[in-house]
């Protein structure tokens, strides 16, 4: 089956794109954007290295600890402040063949409330206890059951719980769909954390505050020995055990699974979602292996499989630097490395290599670590809630809403001396010097000349764009055009009235694109993050590099270019305007008319697209109208973040009829345009 209809089979059910992950290799062969990320990343990653090197003994070991502790902290945004009751409520049980899983609910924030099963061993006593963090399945907690039976057998409290977005804590679920309107578990995953990057922050925070929670709990049970705790995870559960083994001393013994793997070959490989890959990691000199060296001399087992898209080789990776950091402690018996056989998951042989190291290490090795069969439940038996949904409960809040806290809460107001300063860190601004310019293709008719061209944008980025150049001698006014379904018409319809015209798409890699619903190109957005850059300024970048190349050229009347967008692209055309005097006027069309918007709901579409990390902490979409003084703004059928047009006013412009097949819409773009153009 061909890639492109393996991704159209997966959108369309909501399928992870385990079957058509693509090498590595593959990706870098077929992507020159992410070849140049990938160089970036790859440069920061070795500037890491060579400081790890430099690490020769235990002071220096926990003064790097120190460095990493804050970062990483900053990074996240820190953890909630609250520190109220659990509010525990136990919902039913389960008397199973040798132990017992009990049902219960609790709110680790107040109306935040995570679902549990915690599996006991029938007879009394107080136990070492295991936290098990599910992966990225829809029914959350019931995917480590057959790891949390055995251990319960065997002599230990395992709780398994249901992570924001899985099992009863589905964020976005419909009742028209009977399902979440967002797809599926991990979607509604990075629209909180698109959400999070517009206020500074991670949205991993929430996912590791409902662990540690979890873990306030699982200590505070009569029958654990909170002494004797540790940690278990696979995938996403994998992730977030390796976050909580580095942040939260109690555990004493970490069992990350399918996800511990360098960004040296992670970054290019297959991108984790937005609570597993943490904002600027690769910038601010961290990689996995900080979060298991922030945490030594704890026992780790740090675990692969065989065919996983997380590859071994990245895991050794890891392993190899960490065991080398553990040497410096005198325990080089407390790291361990596992591959099992099979695909992305846990196989028998992986889990009982887990019950190995917990025995090992929370048991003082006693205990039979070969695994027993025992009966599975499907999810009906395991919920916890009556109506399986959280939100059914009084008080429920959804995450959304504690991530719109934080903006009412964090929101200071910005200049537009701030702003602009804003503007110049995020390097949209360009030296003005023409760029290199290559025709690749060249065609006349009767009134214009159409030139198909490349130009670099920056080192290593070329960016692809069409001419079109009326005949008749003199200066022309100019105007500059972002893509779109029908940007070429009415381009040459432009040209024909007497302008040179510019279109162009800024840099991207649609290869990367999975077409999950919604989101838009999430990973090429999520790997510029971590290298320090941001995709919409380089973006708003390319755009004044078009702009540089209109002004270059002889034929064209300085200070009189246009510029035109559709949709979220308008946003990289407000903040090159916002940054460049030298565009004159712009017309934005069917592009969401501000962030803030984005906020106030569970799904936004395409806002990857459009994110800077904080930037609505101090400004909005208006604020980049108000940063360009005198200069006009056209701007028709503003929408919202589902793409709906809303009503604001006199301000905008609104067409009589939407649909870019009606004679009616095609005259009203030309009546735009011209408006556009006029002086």
């Amino acid at each position: 089956m061909k890639l492109s209809a393996v991704l159209a089979l997966s959108a369309l059910l909501n399928l992870p794109l385990v079957c058509a992950e693509r090498t590595r290799e593959e990706r870098l062969a077929h992507d020159a954007l992410l070849r140049w990320m990938d160089e970036i990343a790859q440069k920061e990653l070795q500037e890491r290295e060579n400081a790890i090197a430099e690490i020769h003994s235990v002071a220096a070991a926990e003064q790097r600890k120190q460095l990493v502790r804050r970062k990483m902290t900053e990074i996240l945004g820190g953890l909630p402040d609250y520190q109220g009751p659990l509010n525990v409520r136990a919902t039913g049980q389960i008397q199973a063949d040798g132990y017992t899983i009990e049902k219960i609910i609790y709110e680790s924030l107040p109306g935040f409330f995570v679902t549990a099963n915690v599996y006991r061993p029938n007879r009394p006593g107080r136990y070492p206890a295991v936290l098990l963090q599910s992966g990225h399945t829809q029914e959350g907690k019931s995917e480590p059951q057959a790891l949390a039976a055995n251990l319960a057998l065997k002599g230990f409290v395992a709780l398994a719980f249901d992570p924001v977005g899985q099992g009863e804590r589905e964020q976005s679920y419909d009742p028209q769909l009977q399902a979440p309107a967002a797809g599926w578990s991990v979607n509604e995953h990075m629209h909180a954390g698109e959400q999070s990057l517009l206020v500074g922050e991670s949205v991993a925070r929430y996912f590791i505050w409902d662990a540690k929670r979890s873990l306030d709990y699982l200590i505070s049970r009569p029958d654990v020995d909170g002494t004797r705790v540790g940690a278990a995870g696979c995938s996403g559960g994998g992730a977030l055990t390796t976050f909580m083994g580095a942040l939260d001393p109690r555990l004493k013994a970490v069992i990350p699974a399918c996800f511990p793997t360098s960004y040296r070959l992670l970054f290019a490989g297959s991108d984790p979602d937005s609570e597993m890959a943490w904002p600027h990691f690769i910038a601010a000199g961290l990689d996995t292996a900080d979060f298991v060296e922030l945490s030594a001399p704890t026992p780790w087992l740090l675990q692969a499989t065989e065919e996983d898209y997380f590859t071994p080789a990245g895991v050794k990776l890891v392993y190899e630097e960490a065991r080398r950091w553990y040497r410096l402690y005198g325990a080089e018996e407390k790291i361990g490395f596992f591959t099992g056989p099979g695909p992305h998951g846990s196989p028998l042989a992986s889990r009982e290599a887990i019950y190995q190291w917990m025995i090992r290490w929370l048991q003082n090795g006693r205990g039979d670590f070969h695994e027993q069969p025992v009966k599975l439940y499907i999810n009906h038996d395991l919920q916890v809630t009556p109506s399986g949904r959280v939100e059914n409960e009084p008080g429920s809040r959804k995450l959304y809403q504690f991530i719109l806290d934080v903006l009412r809460t964090k929101r200071q107001k910005g200049t537009t001396a701030e702003l602009q300063a804003e503007l110049q860190r995020l390097k949209i601004p360009t030296d003005g010097s023409a760029p290199s310019v290559t025709v690749l293709e060249e065609r006349q008719g009767r009134e214009l000349r159409h030139e198909h061209i490349n130009f670099e944008s920056e080192p290593g980025i070329e960016i692809e764009g069409h001419l079109y150049i009326p005949l008749a001698p003199g200066k022309k006014r100019a105007v500059l055009m972002l893509e779109s379904k029908r940007a070429d018409s009415l381009a040459e319809r432009i040209a024909e009235s007497g302008h040179v015209v510019l279109t162009l798409e800024p840099r991207d890699s649609p290869g990367e694109n999975d077409h999950r619903p919604y989101l838009g190109n999430w990973q090429t957005n999520d790997r510029a993050d971590q290298i320090g850059r941001n995709l919409p300024a380089m973006r708003a970048h390319d755009i004044l590099r078009g702009l540089d190349l209109l002004e270059a050229r002889t034929d064209v009347e300085r200070g009189s270019i246009r510029a035109v967008a559709q949709g979220v692209p308008g946003i990289w055309l407000l903040l090159a305007a916002a940054s460049d005097v030298r565009i004159a006027k712009i017309w934005l069309d069917r592009t969401p008319y501000s962030l803030q918007e984005a906020m106030e709901n569970t799904i936004n579409t395409d806002l990857f697209d459009a994110l800077i990390p904080g930037f609505l902490l101090h400004w909005d979409l208006d604020d980049l109208m108000n940063a360009m003084g005198d200069r006009r703004v056209l701007w028709t059928d503003p929408t919202n973040w589902m793409r709906r047009v809303v009503w604001l006013g006199p301000r905008f412009r609104y067409r009589y009829v939407l649909g870019d097949m009606t004679d009616l819409a095609e005259t009203q773009d030309y009546q735009y345009a011209k408006e556009l153009t006029k002086k």
